[in-house]
């Protein structure tokens, strides 16, 4: 997790803070501009604010738009909580994606607003608690996972074409079937498919590999992720990790990952002795955590509600990804 240490040297309060990512259809997410007179004005930031004492996050996060913006909560889940510590206070932001509300945003405390795209950011400067936010965002919402072993080289490429062209933008090789010039020829073929679309493709366990293609990063095992002391690559690499239990979902937040894969939440074909977690406790096993989960597991393109329900960015699949 990302802090900044503090300038005094006895131990800073924690204050509990809400802070909602507002989205639109579009993607588009609002951001609101300090006014003066408070800390760090001129600061952009997630709209939000203090929860009081016995109030819960969710309806702290109800009041303070209602305060701030005069919109009513229709519909948030649950997203990521992150720990940042500035000079004057050490907060935990609880953030929601808030994706459904009543009326029309207005600037209720004379503060600035500005709907922005996660691709381009053009305000500054921004809080620098939610510098990860902003990565986060724009991860999209489904994690494909190729199976040529399973449907043939020439099916798998013609299935992934037809998902970049549905609007699938991540995308795992995961073949640990073939030899290194078949997966090497594979991967070529799969990121000059990607490619026009802008699409993120990342390479399951092997950084070597991702290096040789130009592929934008690795996903490594949880055997791989429990034996390392600190994040592989270049830092402009993806680097993401599948997890099953809260050992590795902290190895993963510890080396500053970009996001995890969590599962298998219900019963899958490509891992039938592994116990499925279930939804609650796929939901307890993520609840304040710092980085983007994709929940994993006999899920479909159905799932991905009820996935956001229980706080998951999104769903990662290798079935049914058309």
């Amino acid at each position: 997790m990302n802090h900044i240490a503090a300038s005094a040297s006895e131990p800073v309060p924690l204050v509990e803070v809400v802070a909602a990512v507002i989205l639109r259809p579009d993607g588009q997410f609002l951001l609101t501009r300090r006014p003066s007179g408070k800390i760090y004005s001129g600061y952009w930031e997630f709209p939000g604010g203090k929860v009081e004492s016995g109030e819960s996050l969710l309806r702290a996060l109800e009041r303070e738009l209602w305060e701030e913006l005069g919109i009513h909560v229709v519909h948030a889940h649950p997203w990521i909580t992150r720990i940042f510590t500035y000079a004057h206070a050490t907060v935990r932001l609880h953030f929601f994606r808030v994706v459904e509300w009543e009326g029309q945003p207005s600037p209720r405390e004379k503060q600035e607003l500005f709907w922005q795209s996660p691709h381009q950011v053009d305000v500054s400067p921004i809080l620098p608690a939610n510098g990860p936010i902003l990565q986060a965002l724009s991860l999209p919402p489904v994690y494909a996972i190729t199976r040529a072993a399973d449907i043939g080289v020439e099916a798998a490429l013609k299935q992934i074409e037809q998902a970049l062209q549905n609007g699938l933008r991540l995308l795992q090789i995961r073949e640990k079937h073939m030899t290194p010039d078949q997966l090497r020829d594979f991967t070529n073929q799969v990121l000059s498919l990607a490619r026009p679309y802008q699409a993120k493709v990342l390479i399951n366990g092997d950084g070597v590999m991702a290096r040789e293609t130009g592929a934008d990063g690795v996903h490594f095992t949880a055997a791989q992720l429990l034996a390392m002391s600190s994040r592989p690559g270049p830092a402009e690499s993806l680097c993401a990790a599948s997890c099953h239990n809260a050992e590795e979902l902290f190895a993963a937040e510890q080396l500053g990952f970009d996001f995890v894969v969590l599962g298998p939440v219900q019963a899958t074909l490509s891992h039938p002795g592994l116990a499925p977690l279930g939804w609650r406790r796929f939901a307890t096993l993520i609840r304040g955590y710092s980085l983007p989960v994709y929940a994993l597991g006999g899920l479909s393109a159905q799932d991905l509600p009820i996935a956001r329900e229980m706080g998951a960015h999104g769903i990662a699949m290798m079935r049914g990804i058309v």
